[in-house]
């Protein structure tokens, strides 16, 4: 799958979501899980849509509205992001619990079967998913992530992840994320706007980001900063894949994107020019082979 090296930009919003909120259990006990919703509430094909570490459920506003007549898709902001409650005890944010409160989601959807877009850790939770016997996933399509993640993304990751930062204003946040996010590669003023309203939340007189600080612990111990293996995981996928790299990731290497196209499910492959961790769907040359994978078949 090829895509063309100049991307066209399209408006960040085209449509209104819903919001709506469900309620999932942790052994400490009870968090609401916040999300929205596009399309046909009736519409049997379900895409649900899940973002990165330290993202939101609002980075996929212009793919949801681009697919809304196609899908019902709905977008949650994993605990401890957005406007979801922060979890009592910091040691549960981990793929276990994100599984799980995914499980309660799709209960609440009411649909048998969902496609899933899986962003970086939103991968990590969909191919947990995937490899369950008796999962719900049809269509699984993981973004710049696979069953090995680097040490040196990780590390990077880690760098930036809950330090607390303050800002004064809105554009002082903006540029402080086109800075620890320009391996998104070459995304519009207006893009990048709209990413910094849904990432930062007002503090006092400040802007600080709309996550719990908490979900970088584990980044900062430098005994979990390894590479890790996740290839038993992948290699128990049985839902049809297509695995989408920014060509300049440090997170998904090429030679771990090959491999995963001759085993386990054996994943379509598609990698997006001058973007490294990772694409982020908001030009037609990234929505258009995504929309065709999820509607062929």
């Amino acid at each position: 799958m090829t895509t063309p090296t100049q991307p066209q930009h399209v408006s960040p919003v085209a449509a209104t979501p819903r919001p709506g909120a469900v309620l999932c259990a942790s052994p400490e006990g009870l968090h609401r899980m916040a999300y929205v919703e596009w399309g046909d509430p009736d519409n049997d094909r379900v895409l649900l849509c899940v973002h990165g570490l330290t993202r939101n459920g609002r980075d996929f506003d212009v793919l949801a509205s681009t697919l809304a007549g196609d899908y019902r898709v709905v977008c949650p902001d994993v605990a401890g992001r957005g406007h979801s409650d922060r979890l009592a005890n910091p040691v549960r944010y981990g793929v276990p619990q994100y599984v799980a409160d995914m499980v309660t989601l799709i209960a609440r959807l009411g649909v048998e079967q969902v496609d899933w877009l899986g962003t970086s850790m939103g991968g990590l939770i969909g191919m947990a998913l995937a490899a369950l016997p008796g999962a719900p996933i049809r269509k699984l399509v993981l973004n710049d992530v696979g069953p090995l993640v680097t040490a040196t993304a990780l590390r990077r990751i880690g760098s930036y992840v809950g330090r607390g930062e303050r800002f004064p204003d809105l554009a002082a946040a903006e540029a402080y994320l086109r800075r620890i996010h320009a391996p998104f590669g070459a995304l519009s003023d207006s893009q990048w706007r709209h990413l910094a309203e849904y990432s930062f939340r007002h503090e006092g007189h400040d802007y600080v980001f709309a996550y719990d600080p908490a979900i970088g612990n584990a980044l900062r111990d430098p005994a979990a900063l390894v590479d890790i293996n996740l290839w038993p995981v992948y290699d128990a996928i049985r839902a049809t894949t297509l695995v989408v790299r920014g060509a300049e990731s440090d997170l998904l290497t090429a030679e771990t994107l090959k491999e995963m196209a001759t085993r386990g499910p054996r994943a379509q492959t598609l990698e997006i020019p001058g973007v490294g961790h990772a694409p982020t769907f908001m030009s037609p040359d990234q929505i258009g082979p995504l929309r065709n994978f999820l509607l062929a078949g």
